[in-house]
């Protein structure tokens, strides 16, 4: 089942006092890529953070985010109030002002609030571990809807390049006898006597060099594989593309080989619906 890179998972704990904010952001990267922001209380477990998105989520560039808001009375910041009595003496010494903004300008200052530092309390740490799980779970449900979406857009594509092999099959029904006629219209203008055997044997090399026989076969068996390659348990972005780069090479020298306009431009429309597909891997888990 394809599963797409892109996802967002959200989960709130509500806590006595506080309220505690998990945010979870993924994005396309050809590995796994996390950007943690966490508070300074929760700097010991970042790693145990990493360890339980990376256990979870094996691609993709994300961001996981961690804000607590207090919600009560408590704090653990205090003025400095010996700091900034003395910031604002400095600043009536440098410029007139109402005691009110010199107190703000104090304020702003490094050291004007003194932060103690918060014991992390276990049994918060429970919440805040239930409420990553919780987010990492709406995050795969969001990957999963969306690649439903991109396995829509890839059946699509697929059906319509193989609507194109059937057509350049049809084409090439009467493809070789025409390069034929026109090399033996060609020989007969130059009003030459040629040894019959010799044309003949050259004639064929010639035409063995645009037969495309064999890249047909391997399209449609590519086909085949990318649509088994979808429907397997675990969506593999990576596989996929390889496919669709064996994919490109046979519809490539088909186009080199046809000297036909008509099988050119159906070859044209299987690149971009082949290039389509590739943008879209990108985006596969």
């Amino acid at each position: 089942m394809i599963q797409s890179m892109t996802g967002y998972g959200k989960h709130i704990v509500q806590l006595p006092g506080k309220k505690i904010t998990v945010e979870v952001k993924s994005l396309n990267s050809k590995n796994l890529d996390i950007n943690a922001r966490v508070p300074q209380t929760y700097r010991e477990k970042e790693l145990d953070f990493r360890n339980a998105i990376a256990r979870s989520l094996n691609r993709g560039k994300i961001d996981f985010s961690l804000f607590v808001e207090w919600t009560g009375d408590q704090t653990t910041a205090e003025v400095n109030e010996g700091v900034v009595r003395k910031y604002m003496e400095q600043l009536r010494g440098i410029a007139a002002g109402e005691p009110a903004h010199l107190l703000e300008m104090a304020l702003r200052l490094p050291d004007a609030l003194k932060t103690e530092r918060e014991e992390l309390d276990p049994e918060e740490y429970k919440a805040v571990e239930k409420a990553l799980e919780e987010a990492l779970r709406h995050l795969q449900a969001f990957r999963e809807e969306e690649g439903q979406a991109l396995e829509s857009e890839f059946t699509s594509r697929l059906a319509a390049l193989r609507a194109n092999l059937q057509e350049v099959e049809a084409l090439d029904k009467d493809r070789l006898s025409a390069v034929r006629e026109r090399l033996e219209r060609a020989v007969a203008e130059l009003k030459e006597n040629v040894d019959a055997n010799r044309f003949e044997q050259e004639l064929i090399y010639y035409l063995e060099k645009y037969d495309i026989t064999e890249e047909k076969v391997r399209l449609g068996k590519h086909l085949d594989h990318f649509e088994q390659t979808m429907g397997a348990p675990e969506s593999n972005g990576k596989k996929l593309g390889f496919i669709t780069q064996e994919m490109g090479r046979e519809i490539n020298t088909m186009g080199s080989k046809a000297n036909d306009a008509a099988m050119q431009r159906v070859v044209v429309q299987m690149k971009d619906d082949l290039e389509k597909i590739k943008e879209q891997i990108l985006n596969v888990l």
